[in-house]
C-alpha cells in the first residue's frame, strides 16, 4: 500500500485515451500516484492484487470482465475502494455497481479538479454519492430489485435514525444538525451502523437501506423536499 502521504490509484478503462488522460491528470497531484492502468476487467483485478492501490477508477463497460463484476471481486478480496466511471449520469449499471461494492461514480467528462477530489474523498473512506444522485438512482432502480433482508434489529433507535438520514444522502454535518448532536457523535453512530450491517461505506448503506425496504424509495424523499421548499 501507499505511504500516508500518497494515495495510490489504478485506472481501468478500455479506451486508451481515457486511461492516458486520467493518468496524466492524476500524476500532476503531489499526493496521488498512479500505480497502473488496465484495459479490461480481468487485467484490473490482477493489477489490484499485484499493486494493492487505495483507489481504482473502474469503467463500467469493459471487455472480458465488466466493471461491476471486477469491482465485486476487488471488494471481496481487499481494502481497495472503487469509483465507477460512466458515460451517462443515469447508467442502468450504476446501481448494480454500488451494490457490488463501489464507493461512488463519476462521469467521463469530469474536470481535473473533480477527479482528484473524488479520489481523495473515496480514499479517506467516504462515499462519492450526492443526495440528488441518490434520489435519481433509487427512483430509477430500487423498486426493480427484490427485497434483500438485512439484520436491522441489531441497531439501536438512534442508529436507525442515522441510517434513515444516511439513506437520504445527508452528510455527517447535516445529520448532526438534524439530530441536534455533535458531528463526532454522528461519526460514531455511522461507524457502528457500518460494522453491525457488515457494510464498507455510505454508498452501500444507501443501497441496502432501500433494497431491504428499511427506507421507502423516491416519493417520500421528493415530497419531503417539496414540503421544505414551501415552508
Amino acid at each position: 500500500m501507499s505511504t500516508p502521504a500518497s494515495i495510490s490509484v489504478l485506472v481501468a478503462d478500455d479506451q486508451h485515451t481515457v486511461r492516458r488522460g486520467f493518468t496524466a491528470i492524476l500524476s500532476t497531484a503531489p499526493d496521488l500516484t498512479v500505480v497502473g492502468a488496465a484495459a479490461d476487467g480481468l487485467e484490473a483485478v490482477r493489477l489490484v492484487q499485484e499493486t494493492s492501490p487505495d483507489v481504482v477508477l473502474m469503467d463500467i463497460r469493459m471487455p472480458r470482465l465488466n466493471g461491476i463484476e471486477a469491482v465485486r471481486r476487488i471488494a471481496a478480496s481487499g481494502p481497495t475502494r472503487a469509483i465507477m466511471i460512466t458515460t451517462f449520469d443515469l447508467d442502468s449499471y450504476v446501481y448494480d455497481a454500488l451494490a457490488a461494492g463501489a464507493s461512488g461514480f463519476l462521469l467521463k467528462d469530469v474536470t481535473a479538479a473533480e477527479l482528484m477530489t473524488a479520489v481523495r474523498v473515496v480514499a479517506r473512506g467516504d462515499a462519492l454519492l450526492a443526495p440528488s444522485i441518490t434520489r435519481r438512482l433509487i427512483a430509477e432502480f430500487a423498486n426493480t430489485r427484490p427485497p434483500a433482508p438485512r439484520p436491522y434489529d441489531g441497531l439501536t433507535a438512534r442508529e436507525r435514525e442515522v441510517l434513515r438520514l444516511l439513506a437520504r444522502g445527508l452528510s455527517n454535518a447535516e445529520i448532526a444538525a438534524e439530530l441536534v448532536v455533535t458531528e463526532h457523535t454522528v461519526k460514531t453512530h455511522v461507524t457502528r451502523v457500518l460494522a453491525k450491517l457488515g457494510l464498507r461505506d455510505r454508498a452501500q448503506v444507501i443501497v441496502h437501506a432501500y433494497e431491504s425496504g428499511f427506507v421507502r424509495p423516491v416519493r417520500s424523499l421528493e415530497t419531503e423536499e417539496d414540503g421544505r421548499s414551501r415552508r
